[in-house]
């Protein structure tokens, strides 16, 4: 399994689940909140190290541990710093579990290469 995989043909990076995971599969934070600014932190490492970025965004698809409705109010602002000016596709999707009885949130990407 990879973090990333590029598409040459199509010049597409297909970003695997980003967690608030560290080397050894502990979380950093047990908020929503906190764990959605940890996982855009790692998304946008993923995105670095593959040759995109965030502006290049295509398709977010973030999974959130229990209702999504109950989350919204406190996610939107963090997503709209995160993406700035980029508007890609998005799809909200609240779930019954995750990786871990500590991960709250997950988030699955698509981007172009720059």
């Amino acid at each position: 399994m990879s973090k990333a995989v590029i598409d040459t043909a199509s010049a597409t990076v297909y970003i695997s689940g980003q967690v608030d995971w560290d080397m050894n599969h502990q979380v950093s934070c047990h908020t929503v909140e906190g764990q959605l600014k940890k996982v855009l932190t790692n998304l946008t490492t993923v995105l670095d190290a593959a040759g995109s970025s965030i502006e290049n965004l295509l398709n977010l698809r973030i999974y959130v541990r229990g209702e999504l409705g109950e989350f919204m109010g406190d996610i939107a602002p963090i997503l709209v710093q995160y993406l700035g000016e980029s508007r890609p596709a998005l799809t909200g999707i609240g779930v019954a579990s995750l990786a871990s009885k500590e991960i709250l949130v997950e988030i699955e990407a698509t981007a172009a290469l720059k």
